[in-house]
């Protein structure tokens, strides 16, 4: 289940969007832009739906802060603000979409699940780049034909950062998901794991996994991603 983060200062407005957003999401809240940053860079977050007036931190600066250090998080901006002055800043800012309040749920339902589509954050089970394709349904890696043998952490590890390209993981964010929080293994074990995927995968001109300095990983498609 995609993830979602709802940043708004009105408890009332955020206690309705998370109470409408639940039965298809899992929810995490916070309060205003610093308190966002505090959990992305902790979490790992599929979408955000965020307010544009806020304390401390608003909407706009939390847009412009992500973009520039690399998150391509879908994000969608909730506003009263209804001129097209707001609108454009909205977008130039780099958010995905831009909705206004009173909020129309079924609507902000629909604009997150097209988003999430786009950005390929999906239950697909295959992946196709070129010609890599993994396969989680069998736990399979095919490049050029031939089978690529990873071990089962080596293989989550690829599927995690193939079905989000070019998003930002930390290594705690790894260790969590694939070891899972009660492992005693350490973030030098996800590094050790990276090391062994571009072994493996060295021949493969399509994929690059990028070490971002001081963060963590990504997965740089070279050639169009498909599903498969």
């Amino acid at each position: 289940m995609a993830v979602i983060l709802i940043v708004e200062d009105d408890k009332n407005t955020q206690l309705l969007t998370a109470a409408r957003l639940r039965p298809h999401f899992d929810i995490l809240c916070a309060n205003d832009g610093l308190e966002a940053l505090d959990i992305v860079y902790d979490k790992h977050i599929d979408l955000i739906v965020s307010d544009i007036m806020m304390p401390d931190m608003d909407g706009y600066e939390l847009v412009k802060r992500l973009r520039s250090e690399g998150y391509e998080t879908p994000i969608i901006l909730l506003t009263a603000k209804q001129a097209f002055e707001d609108k454009r800043d909205g977008f130039d800012s780099g958010s995905d979409d831009y909705l206004t309040k009173p909020v129309n749920y079924d609507e902000l339902l629909l604009r997150i699940n097209a988003l999430l589509r786009r950005a390929k954050i999906a239950t697909d089970r295959r992946i196709a780049v070129g010609s890599l394709t993994v396969d989680a349904s069998t736990y399979s890696v095919i490049y050029n034909h031939e089978a690529v043998t990873l071990s089962k952490k080596e293989f989550d590890l690829l599927f995690k950062l193939l079905s989000y390209p070019n998003v930002i993981f930390t290594k705690n964010q790894l260790l969590d998901e694939i070891w899972g929080f009660d492992s005693e293994s350490t973030e030098d074990t996800v590094k050790t794991h990276i090391s062994r995927l571009r072994g493996k995968l060295s021949g493969c001109d399509e994929l690059e996994i990028i070490t971002v300095k001081g963060i963590g990983y990504k997965a740089e498609i070279k050639k169009g991603i498909k599903d498969g």
